[in-house]
């Protein structure tokens, strides 16, 4: 019997098809012990927190995992809640490649576009 009050949970963030393929071209080459990619929001920058992805060795308890084809994707507990709703891509050009972010959470971002504010 299913139980019609359960639904599927929904990602923090989602990633497009070029975020998804950036991630399995960075797990290609991880280091060893890598297990994932894991996003998170430091407080740095002119707006006060930044977006960083890293290599992560070893699973958070409370940490969102998200599992894209080419590897695990984690975002991190303590940023879940500026990230809600956001969509992650990949972009590059002949002059600059990196994960850029439509985040609806945020309120503003510095002229460099390195932070943002929620």
């Amino acid at each position: 019997m299913t139980d019609t009050n359960t639904r599927a949970k929904r990602a923090a963030i989602i990633l497009t098809p070029a975020a998804e393929q950036r991630i399995a071209g960075l797990m290609a080459k991880a280091p060893d012990g890598a297990i994932g990619v894991k996003l998170s929001t430091p407080r740095r920058g002119c707006s006060g927190l930044a977006y960083s992805v890293d290599y992560v060795t070893e699973e958070a308890k409370f940490d969102e995992k998200i599992e894209t084809p080419g590897g695990i994707f984690y975002v991190d507990s303590a940023s879940v809640l500026y990230l809600i709703g956001s969509i992650m891509d990949w972009q590059e050009d002949d002059f600059t490649a990196g994960f850029v972010f439509n985040n609806p959470n945020a309120t503003g971002a510095c002229g460099c576009g390195e932070s943002f504010t929620v």
